[in-house]
């Protein structure tokens, strides 16, 4: 089953990222020389808000915003964001504080984090808050990329309870600035709908700061349903 694997992927992952960083050779504790870390913060919007191929806002706009703080040797970081949703909950406003390590083993760059989710003016009684577990397993060689993604939360938000997805995506780079990319994955829940769902765009970097992206949704979940039904989406993201 799909879950079960995905515990067994989590589990080993958390701990393979552990090993590296502790056999990593630490000649000295990060001086004041090194610094504490660093900020960067990014924001944007897009025609909708899409998560797991699903929206999370029903078909409209929406906007977004992250901060996040790096550790000096690149390999912790944490901090906090936002994003705009239409949510059974009853809530429009999403919150989030995530922390994560990016060790890299055998050629391999994992991306493994644990983030806290919580909705603000819910219905009264609403589920609105989750704790969400990712892990990235990502290779490149040359123009060419791809990455396994395993999520896992024990508890969804409104009426969905636990939930994991799994999820492979190729891409290319066609210039420094144009990428192509195409995922495919599978999200099963409990006391809500199992489905399969794809996506597949370009991103294109305006400037150093400012990219483009331009994506098609899709499932073969309820299509009648604003939440499944496919679509393109269209958006513009910042950074600094």
């Amino acid at each position: 089953m799909i879950r079960t694997a995905t515990f067994a992927a989590l589990a080993f992952l958390v701990l393979a990222g552990t090993a590296q960083a502790q056999a990593t050779p630490q000649s000295a504790p990060e001086s004041a020389s090194q610094g504490a870390g660093s900020w960067s913060f990014s924001f944007g919007a897009a025609t909708d808000n899409r998560s797991k191929d699903a929206s999370k806002s029903r078909g409209d706009a929406y906007a977004w915003g992250a901060a996040e703080w790096e550790s000096a040797s690149g390999l912790f970081y944490a901090g906090p964001g936002f994003e705009t949703v239409k949510s059974s909950t009853g809530s429009e406003l999403e919150l989030e504080a995530g922390a994560g390590m990016r060790p890299e083993i055998a050629g391999f760059d994992l991306d493994l984090n644990a983030t806290y989710k919580y909705q603000i003016d819910a219905d009264p009684g609403a589920d609105n808050t989750a704790w969400e577990l990712t892990a990235d397993i990502k290779r490149s060689i040359g123009p060419a990329s791809a990455r396994v993604r395993l999520q896992h939360s024990p508890d969804g938000m409104g009426s969905t309870e636990a939930w994991t997805w799994v999820a492979l995506r190729g891409g290319w780079d066609f210039s420094d600035k144009l990428t192509g990319t195409a995922e495919i994955g599978r999200r099963e829940q409990d006391a809500s709908i199992d489905y399969t769902g794809w996506n597949a765009g370009f991103t294109y970097a305006l400037t150093r700061n400012i990219e483009a992206e331009v994506r098609y949704y899709d499932t073969d979940a309820d299509p009648a349903n604003p939440q499944y039904a496919d679509a393109v989406v269209a958006g513009l993201s910042f950074s600094f």
